[in-house]
């Protein structure tokens, strides 16, 4: 089986290497055990890296699954801080058009996109097979290129799409998986709470923790 790991960010992927290292044998770039070759492909940061990354990626090699890890900051006050979950839906939620009166309208609601063109439905794209995780609460989530964090903007955002949480490269994730038809999942941990900006609220290590031991907890299922 093949699987490849994808992240934003080193350190939101440094604990799971780090057993990578040390419970598999390196190839060439791989950590292969028990039938199992895993590759982790660090992205950058946002839409556009991400999509450009898994674009080259996926011309070399198609995986057989592909994991999104990182962490999110949360719009669901009924999280807790290194809560680790499954997103069953992603959103691009700043990418349209801002009206005069300052109102978004996104590329579905000026038809430049059809809410149901493949690999949308309803404006969202949806990973079917999330509710397979049991053990994880799933949650429905947007991306965007600038993170919220003033009153009027996470009132905006609530008010028109009611998020559980947002990050800034899932749906280019979910998006690049659904074209080349390979199954997925994104998982996250939350670092925070999406508020007026205020990085003393957030708990950045305790959030990669959770996401690794989870990561590592479904990669040791998959060995057994």
């Amino acid at each position: 089986m093949k699987l490849l790991f994808v992240a934003a960010t080193p350190f939101e992927v440094a604990p799971l290497l780090e057993y990578l290292q040390r419970e598999f044998e390196p190839q060439r770039g791989l950590f292969i055990k028990n039938g199992i070759e895993c590759q982790v492909l660090v992205t950058g940061v946002g839409l556009t890296a991400t999509a450009f990354q898994l674009g080259r990626q996926f011309q070399i090699a198609l995986p057989d699954l592909a994991i999104n890890i990182g962490v999110a900051g949360a719009y669901d006050r009924n999280l807790k801080l290194g809560d680790v979950v499954v997103v069953e839906e992603e959103r691009f939620a700043d990418l349209g058009v801002e009206e005069a009166d300052g109102n978004f309208q996104d590329l579905h609601d000026i038809e430049l996109i059809g809410k149901n063109e493949f690999p949308f439905e309803n404006g969202t794209i949806n990973n079917h097979h999330s509710s397979d995780f049991a053990f994880l609460p799933t949650v429905k989530s947007i991306s965007v290129n600038k993170v919220n964090g003033s009153l009027e903007s996470i009132q905006r955002i609530q008010k028109k799409y009611s998020p559980q949480i947002e990050n800034m490269e899932g749906a280019a994730f979910f998006y690049a998986c659904k074209q080349c038809r390979i199954s997925f999942l994104e998982i996250r941990s939350i670092s925070n709470y999406v508020e007026p900006r205020n990085k003393d609220n957030w708990n950045l290590p305790l959030a990669i923790k959770q996401v690794n031991d989870t990561s590592i907890q479904i990669l040791e299922s998959l060995l057994s």
